[in-house]
């Protein structure tokens, strides 16, 4: 019975995924790849961080050597930067619990919170104010990543 209910407590937890939460994954996959020289971009990868387990939409890591023989399944280094979609029926303050509680705990510089019906994005920087992008180019002073939001969000 506990497991049944552990279960559902689970699948109610996961986000959904939407049509333009699945397009931004792939516009942000398609911008940052300028930067795959110093960056490794990886969506959707499994990390097991000093906070929690947590799987966001896109990390972005310090380049590591590839090995095709040898894969790994849940990266235990914190990522540099990580990127969250808002997804439409996910709730905000969860999302920022994670950065904070999560995220920030386990060593993460920066997160960007994409906000997809307001088409801005949200820095976020450990002991810092929180910055908000909308309309311009986005900046992150961590990993010196610049992002056009037009280009981002558009039609």
């Amino acid at each position: 019975m506990d497991t049944t209910i552990l279960e559902i407590e689970e699948t109610q937890t996961e986000k959904i995924m939407s049509l333009n939460h699945s397009r931004l994954a792939y516009r942000l996959g398609n911008l940052l790849s300028k930067y795959e020289e110093k960056y490794d971009i990886l969506p959707e990868l499994d990390f097991e961080l000093f906070a929690d387990k947590a799987k966001p939409d896109i990390a972005i890591c310090n380049k590591m050597p590839v090995d095709w023989r040898h894969d790994i399944i849940r990266l235990a280094e914190p990522p540099i930067t990580i990127i969250e979609i808002l997804s439409p029926k996910q709730a905000y303050n969860d999302l920022t619990d994670k950065i904070y509680d999560t995220y920030f705990r386990s060593g993460v510089k920066s997160v960007w919170l994409i906000l997809p019906s307001v088409e801005a994005i949200q820095l976020f920087v450990p002991d810092q104010p929180v910055s908000y992008f909308n309309e311009t180019v986005f900046q992150d002073p961590v990993n010196g990543i610049e992002l056009n939001i037009k280009e981002l969000f558009k039609s």
